[in-house]
């Protein structure tokens, strides 16, 4: 069955958090598309340097949770920041989780579902150092290197991609998750 993943990201993202889901989302014979803030390119961030730039498909203005099955957001430190300062990047992230459709986040991703107002009384994980920014925001945060929460997959760290790719895979094969919500 076909599916459409939105992958939101802007400038600063870890490239291997975009790269590597995307690549296993595009062998299931899904659709994928990098929704950002503005059209053009979006810059990536690899190791400590700037990486390779990826085309934009959509922006937010252009799109709306209920055109895509899953939301993939990756990591890095500025992308997240950029992201959550943007009204309508927030507000379509928080309606993946109101139309109970899957979502994953990996790294510093899940500091943009602090402003969403979508991680309390979830289970997740996240790069360490945003673990006491979650749990602030009423997040269950584990030391895990995958954690599934009703159709809710997070990860720590590139390190952690294969687990998070195959969970990420399972979820949107799954559908939506009645108990999943915003």
């Amino acid at each position: 069955m076909s599916k459409k993943v939105a992958i939101l990201a802007t400038n600063g993202f870890e490239e291997s958090e975009l790269k590597s889901p995307k690549q296993e989302l595009d062998k299931q014979g899904w659709t994928t598309h990098i929704v950002s803030l503005d059209h053009g390119s979006i810059k990536s961030w690899s190791g400590e340097n700037w990486g390779d730039s990826y085309p934009v498909d959509k922006t937010v203005d252009e799109v709306s949770a209920s055109d895509y099955n899953a939301l993939l957001l990756p990591g890095g430190v500025a992308n997240p920041d950029l992201l959550r300062r943007n009204e309508k990047a927030v507000n379509f992230t928080r309606d993946f989780f109101k139309q109970k459709k899957p979502v994953a986040a990996i790294c510093h991703a899940p500091q943009l579902l602090i402003e969403a107002e979508v991680v309390a009384g979830r289970e997740l994980t996240s790069f360490p150092s945003i673990r006491k920014d979650l749990e602030n925001a009423g997040a269950k945060w584990v030391d895990k290197e995958v954690v599934v929460d009703e159709g809710f997959v997070t990860s720590r760290s590139p390190e952690d991609l294969d687990a998070f790719n195959a969970k990420l895979i399972e979820e949107i094969r799954e559908g939506k998750h009645e108990e999943q919500h915003a």
